[in-house]
Formats: structure tokens, sequence, C-alpha cells
């Protein structure tokens, strides 16, 4: 059972370093940005090879929050190693962690937030999910199919098109709103508001 006083954790997933930043693989890290600017903190190296933030979400009152932001460090793939190990630091039920992630079978900038479910072939979600069970929440910002023959991999480590970064802004800003309305308010809230 979870109780309103347990921490949520929120993952952004991505892959760290400059060569990385923009690319759509890493829109989860541009959310988690986005939401450590929202709460004026910075990110800071964790032990668990992770940049962490830790604050509070939503207003103050009952629906105020404990959250911590993750950056896992580790590559996309190996990314339910930093995820489980901040997990059982900051003892956070698994029914509150959201992993907030590119998602290919999704039309760009549509938004879709759930719990649990497969991993569509993400390699940062296989990882999640290997390493503690699919009982988490997911934030899933849509990048779209590659065009014509390109190979996915080659595409989700591309930035995004010149078109795109006109909208990026704004869906990005969105996606941190889904976020704070899932911890804040619940999922089916969330649902109904951003599952357009």
């Amino acid at each position: 059972m979870t109780d309103a006083a347990d921490p949520w954790l929120i993952v952004g997933l991505g892959n760290p370093g400059p060569d990385y930043a923009a690319n759509r693989h890493n829109v989860g890290f541009m959310v988690a940005d986005l939401l450590a600017e929202r709460m004026r903190a910075k990110f800071k190296a964790h032990k668990a090879r992770a940049q962490v933030v830790e604050g509070r979400m939503g207003p103050p009152g009952p629906a105020n929050r404990r959250v911590v932001l993750a950056k896992p460090q580790s590559y996309m793939n190996l990314s339910g190693g930093p995820v489980t190990a901040l997990r059982d630091f900051y003892k956070v039920p698994t029914a509150h962690i959201v992993a907030v992630h590119d998602e290919l079978d999704i039309d760009y900038g549509t938004l879709r937030v759930k719990l649990g479910g497969g991993d569509n072939g993400h390699n940062g979600l296989k990882s999640m999910t290997k390493s503690m069970g699919p009982d988490y929440h997911r934030v899933r910002f849509g990048i779209g199919r590659p065009p014509g023959r390109m190979q996915v991999a080659d595409f989700v480590l591309k930035d995004f098109s010149s078109t795109e970064r006109k909208e990026l802004g704004y869906f990005v800003d969105r996606a941190a709103d889904a976020v704070e309305c899932l911890v804040t308010e619940g999922l089916e809230r969330a649902q109904s508001t951003y599952n357009s």
C-alpha cells in the first residue's frame, strides 16, 4: 500500500553527456530539467549513478508531495540499476515511480499517461521493468516513427528536426504539467487532461 506521505521518484530517461543532450531519446531529461527549474533546484550527483533533485511539488496543503527528480547517468539500456538504487535509498513504493520517456508509437508531441504495461521495445523501460517489475507510471512523449527506411536506433539518437524544435518547448512544458498533475492529482485526472 502507498501512503500520501511516501515520496515520488520522477525519472527522466535519456543518455548522459553533451553528445546526446538534444536527441529525441533524451526528451525525458528535457522534462526533468524543466521540472527542476520549476522547483528552483539544481541537479546534484548521487551515489546511485544518477543526478538528483529533492524537493516538493504541488500547491501548499494536502496535495503537496515530496519528490525526487532523477536523471540516470548510466546509459539508457542500463537505467534500471540507478532507478532501483534510488527507489531503495529514498524508500519509494514502485507505484510512486514515474518514468518520462520518448515513445515511437504515438505522434510527435502527443502525450499518454499510464500505469504499468509493456516496454514496447524501449530499452530504458525494458531495463527498469527487468529490475523492479512493470508496475510504475509512465509519461509517454510521442516522437513518431522514423521516416522512410531509417533505422529506429538512428532516429531516436538524432536531434529533433528544425520543424519539431519550433514546438518542442511547448510539448516539454505540457509533459512537465502532466507529471505534476499525475503526482498531485492522481492518474485518472492526469489521463483525462493529457491523454489527448
